[in-house]
């Protein structure tokens, strides 16, 4: 799964629960704020593993979604480019 494809199930999953950016942050056991799991939506961050259980949990999806290495490589590409 590439970063886009992540980008597009988290949008498609928070939308179909009729949840905002803000609500899923909240609800999440995390304690994140809707900045950051704005970025993790947008691919701009990775979560940690908590963080990814939190927000999977919010979600229903399986968690380690996060951590497919496709995602991770383009992330890590990225921030070395820079």
């Amino acid at each position: 799964m590439t970063r886009e494809q992540l980008k597009q199930l988290l949008i498609k999953t928070r939308k179909e629960k009729g949840l905002t950016q803000e609500e899923v942050a909240s609800l999440t056991k995390a304690g994140i704020t809707r900045q950051y799991y704005g970025m993790i939506e947008n691919g701009e961050r990775r979560p940690s593993v908590e963080i990814a259980k939190s927000v999977a949990d919010v979600l229903d999806i399986d968690w380690t979604i996060f951590f497919e290495v496709k995602c991770n490589l383009e992330l890590r590409d990225e921030k070395q480019a820079i």
